[in-house]
């Protein structure tokens, strides 16, 4: 409970709005989100709360879901300035159209207000209903108000003097001359965009070329064109899981030390952002992936299946999730046959499998080690792992990292190489390039230099572009 002490200053009590103001975030979106999150039946229960009022809508989620203070992304500037009001005695009050049980916590942990105004379950404190609130309590002119969006011009008209804390530069010019102060967010970019919809990660998706260039048809246009669409498909909808489980994750992301840079997180971009550009994402995949042959959509759509019981429950229980990480991966080559009805051998599925279940280990083990390195309680689990599975973690990783290689050299001596290389001994040459690029992430995994996705490292790894290169040269060799 709030309890300050009486104010001390002349000055007429400082007013200030929470969601995108004290906070770089809506309240409401977050609640919702963890509302669904916990029961996502409850969706068909948001339209008949809000039938009651937007107030009410407010109460019954509240009473339904607890948001963590520490968590929220606060405007730290503008925060700095409350503490400098109130050590000099200033009377602070948060005003807020969220409902009173999702502002008083906030208001604790902040520190520095004497007073919660908030939407108590029929009354929804926003826009005029806000300026009504505050005049009745202190009078036209009797207050400062501090606020970020259109809606608080009608409580500026009534204030003393207004604060700004927006991203919109015309938002100060619309609140006329009682501007006294302002706080400006940096508006988000496109980079920021890409940074949401995962614009990195799209280049795992080039596995669904993988079919085809393994293939004597790779010469066709028309079946390059095909992969090209699938890739675009897995592209936007593999962006829209990564939307949904940011937002259903804010709280755990902001905790983690690098997550809490993602821009929804951050409170970079707004939620309604991610509310709007997931379904918008997903739908323009299925879209295009309706332009392929059926086949690569119900692959697509197993792999959608897949991706998000991983991403909201399968991630956190062991060795199941790195088993359908790998899964996932070699699903890829799987739709960039479908998407052009070539059929990956037995023996490129095998080698995949293999290939990229040591990369999910390797993932693994990074997460791992990065929380021992930490020092970290021995009893605490990251993705159902503890630190004493770091050495099991690896030799599974490495074991099937040679495994895949194994696959490999079984093929290049298999029957099936004769007939489609002219120079199949080139291929043996391939087998030493893997077995040194596998050791060598594994290698800088144990060192803990690999910090990132493997597949987000190679990326940014000069020696793996070498190694790729080599493999194609070889390639490209063999079948000359």
């Amino acid at each position: 409970m709030i309890s300050r002490p009486i104010s001390t200053s002349a000055e007429p009590p400082l007013c200030v709005d929470m969601d995108g103001t004290l906070v770089r975030t809506d309240t409401l979106f977050e609640s919702v989100l963890l509302l669904l999150k916990a029961n996502p039946l409850l969706i068909a229960a948001l339209p008949i709360w809000l039938a009651g009022g937007k107030a009410n809508l407010k109460r019954q989620i509240s009473r339904r879901v607890e948001l963590d203070p520490s968590t929220l992304p606060y405007h730290q500037e503008f925060v700095a300035f409350l503490r400098d009001e109130h050590a000099a005695g200033r009377r602070i009050v948060l005003v807020s159209a969220a409902d009173e049980a999702i502002v008083r916590p906030v208001a604790d942990y902040v520190g520095v207000f004497h007073e919660v105004i908030a939407s108590n379950g029929t009354n929804n404190l926003k826009g005029a209903n806000k300026r009504a609130e505050l005049c009745e309590r202190f009078g036209a002119g009797g207050y400062d108000y501090a606020g970020d969006h259109v809606a608080d011009l009608d409580v500026w008209s009534s204030a003393r003097n207004a604060i700004v804390v927006s991203s919109d530069a015309r938002l100060a010019g619309r609140a006329g001359e009682r501007v006294t102060r302002t706080f400006p967010s940096p508006p988000w970019s496109f980079r920021t965009l890409a940074r949401a919809l995962r614009v990195q990660q799209w280049v795992k998706n080039l596995l669904v070329f993988v079919a085809l260039l393994m293939a004597p048809e790779a010469r066709d246009p028309e079946l390059f064109v095909n992969a090209f669409l699938a890739f675009v498909a897995f592209n936007l909808c593999a962006s829209s899981v990564y939307l949904a489980n940011d937002l259903l994750d804010l709280a755990a992301d902001r905790r983690h030390a690098t997550k809490c840079r993602r821009p929804f997180a951050s409170g970079d971009l707004p939620l309604v952002a991610g509310f709007a550009m997931g379904p918008v994402c997903l739908l323009s995949g299925l879209a295009v992936a309706a332009l392929l042959p059926p086949s690569f959509l119900v692959v697509l759509l197993i792999y959608l299946a897949a991706t998000t019981a991983y991403s909201f429950r399968l991630k956190h229980v062991p060795l199941i999730d790195v088993l359908l990480l790998a899964m996932l991966y070699t699903g890829r080559v799987i739709a960039g046959g479908a998407a052009t009805g070539i059929v990956p051998s037995p023996w490129l599925l095998g080698f995949s499998l293999f290939f990229f279940l040591s990369l999910a280990f390797v993932k693994r083990y990074s997460e791992l080690y990065g929380v021992r390195q930490q020092q970290q309680p021995d009893g605490l689990k990251v993705r159902g792992y503890y630190h004493s599975d770091l050495e099991l973690i690896a030799t599974n990783g490495a074991v099937s990292g040679y495994i895949s290689v194994l696959v490999a050299a079984l093929y290049i001596n298999s029957d099936r190489v004769v007939g489609l290389y002219a120079h199949p001994a080139a291929l043996w040459l391939i087998c030493p390039m893997l077995l040194y690029w596998i050791s060598r992430i594994w290698l800088l995994a144990h060192r803990g230099v690999l910090k990132d996705d493997p597949v987000l490292f190679a990326i940014k790894d000069p020696s793996s572009y070498v190694v790729g290169a080599t493999i194609a040269v070889l390639l490209l060799a063999a079948r000359l």
